[in-house]
């Protein structure tokens, strides 16, 4: 090829290139309508509406006025006033538009962006009139994040979505509000088609109640209000976990000696791991350069590698937990953790039994007692369950949950134990160490029962602790109730009482039901900030109680509570409660 074609040829590339790589806010890029309401031919028309138009980008509030976006009615201009929000130009005619007529918009090619550049050309669209103005009134039809939502993310945009095309010029900070209590939260707010956004300023705080204001001064194309305030609520969640699990043991230790050449080696880490990162690419065992075969096993918080051969006498092994390995949030560990040992002789010893909590033959033993067992060496994890360690009343087998950690062991009953009945416990011969040694024999004990039950500490319930029923969505009553102290129910409204046969007041109600005042959030103040307060104690509250290891009482009547009279204690159920 010649030198002489050659050139024009990269010329036109180079052309085509910048062309090409022009940004969105680049002068030569002009502005366009992207949408109008009412759209092109658009007929039935109510003819009180306005009329608007949304731009590809924000323009110059100076360059759209009347002389920019005309209305006509056959070549005759229209009276009006225009206006401009966000992207959106909106036109407001003086008086009705005549009924079953045909008229054009126009927004003229001298509507400039924020660079100054026009548009290429004037844009108009037409429709028609229908023979009757629009007196219905908007609503709001979708909240974003829904009504009474739970866990909403930190960084939620907040959306509502209405029943048709809104004003944009009405759907500002005075319309659409969010308030974390009686705080406002900062934010931008936007509208587009039949939706509102809020973006906060910065993300919400967690484990917070919020609560979502649309108000009356949120208009629809023909000035219409909305009948009344509409408000939602949503709770957000817990803070996201973003620390990085740590190791909290090894066994061996760092730099042991005398190991055992059967040793199953550990790692018992801060937190739960997620299993799939623990296995033979991030748990691995060296004796020098060589690696050791072996297997991966992970269970509640321990890591174990039990090598598919005994371990070579007096030689020093080094074992390695990498950053592959992550907790349940995602979070990897901060560094490699390497630790070494020296293999001796091998671990024969079976472990024993060193302490049992009820000691054997104890009375008077808590009916919400947990179990407990301390061994003399870590055990293998795998081997602690059910089939090993178990609990009876009789011949009669007690349901419940067996975990480990550390070198303890327990039992925790579903169902408070019976008062006054003696319970035996076992451990059996399954249960063995991390060398493989299993107890010599069977661990038997038993204890007595007595009338009382452990405590634990209070639960602060905070302003909550003021009503002895306390809901968010609604209260239903069947049948007949007795109840002595005071209801509260937020955000959700009287109406969402049912069953009691209230009578309202000023700021409360009453009930023959209750010995007490019902409260709810849409009553006279200062009842809805109240309430509210109460609410979000007591969600904290139940963070704190949920958040405990070792409830005095899990699974109670599996859920089904009625005609039992509870002792103080905290209780746990991780289905429905009906009372």
């Amino acid at each position: 090829m010649k030198l002489t074609r050659v050139l024009p040829i990269l010329a036109m590339l180079a052309i085509v290139f910048v062309a090409g790589c022009k940004k969105d806010d680049d002068p030569g890029i002009r502005p366009t309508v992207i949408s109008t309401d009412p759209i092109t031919s658009a007929t039935n028309r109510a003819v009180n509406s306005m009329i608007s138009a949304t731009f590809s980008v924000a323009m110059d509030p100076a360059s759209i006025s009347n002389s920019t976006f005309t209305l006509q009615k056959a070549g005759a201009a229209v009276a009006g006033t225009t206006t401009y929000t966000g992207t959106t130009a909106s036109f407001s005619p003086t008086a009705d538009l005549s009924p079953n007529t045909v008229y054009t918009a126009m927004i003229s090619k001298d509507a400039k962006n924020m660079n100054g550049t026009t548009m290429s050309k004037d844009y108009s669209w037409t429709f028609t009139t229908s023979a009757k103005s629009d007196l219905i009134l908007p609503t709001v039809t979708l909240t974003d994040p829904l009504n009474s939502a739970v866990g909403v993310a930190l960084s939620k945009v907040v959306k509502v979505t209405f029943s048709e095309a809104m004003d944009a010029s009405t759907i500002t900070s005075l319309s659409v509000a969010v308030r974390q209590g009686t705080t406002s939260v900062s934010g931008a707010v936007t509208y587009a088609g039949t939706i509102a956004t809020f973006t906060p300023a910065a993300n919400l705080l967690p484990a917070k109640v919020y609560t979502v204001t649309v108000t009356t001064a949120a208009k629809d194309m023909a000035g219409n209000a909305l009948a009344a305030n509409n408000t939602s609520t949503f709770t957000t969640g817990d803070a996201p976990d973003t620390a990085a699990p740590v190791v909290s043991s090894t066994s061996p230790a760092n730099n042991a000696t005398g190991v055992a050449t059967n040793k199953v080696v550990s790692i018992t880490f801060s937190e739960a791991m997620t299993a799939s990162t623990i296995n033979a690419t991030t748990f691995t065992l060296f004796q020098g350069a060589s690696a050791v075969a072996g297997t991966v096993a992970y269970s509640g918080t321990v890591a174990t590698f039990t090598p598919t051969v005994a371990l070579t006498d007096a030689l020093v092994y080094t074992a390695t937990i990498k950053t592959g390995a992550k907790d349940v949030a995602g979070n990897a560990l901060a560094a490699n953790t390497v630790w070494s040992f020296t293999v001796g002789a091998p671990d024969v010893l079976a472990p024993v039994v060193n302490s049992t909590n009820p000691i054997d033959n104890a009375i008077g033993v808590a009916n919400n007692k947990v179990v407990s067992i301390t061994f003399s060496e870590a055990m293998d994890p795998l081997t602690i369950n059910a089939n090993t360690f178990s609990l009876k009343q009789g011949t009669t087998v007690v349901p419940g949950t067996v975990a480990y950690a550390g070198i303890i062991a327990t039992f925790t009953p579903t169902n408070i134990l019976t008062a006054g009945l003696t319970y035996t416990a076992t451990l059996a011969t399954g249960a063995k160490d991390l060398a493989g040694n299993a107890l010599a024999a069977d661990k038997v004990w038993s204890f007595t029962t007595g009338n009382s039950t452990s405590t634990l500490a209070v639960v602060n319930l905070g302003a909550a602790a003021n009503y002895v029923i306390l809901a968010k969505t609604a209260i239903s009553n069947i049948s007949t109730s007795a109840v002595t102290g005071d209801l509260g129910l937020s955000p959700a409204a009287t109406s969402y009482i049912t069953g009691l046969s209230i009578t309202n007041a000023t700021g409360y109600a009453l009930s023959a039901q209750v010995t007490g005042k019902i409260y709810a959030a849409d009553m006279a103040d200062p009842t809805p900030i109240n309430l509210t307060t109460a609410v979000e104690n007591m969600i904290t509250a139940y963070n704190d109680a949920a958040g405990r290891p070792s409830p005095d009482f899990l699974e109670l009547g599996t859920g089904n509570i009625g005609g039992q009279t509870l002792v103080p204690g905290l209780y746990k159920w991780t289905n429905t409660v009906t009372l």
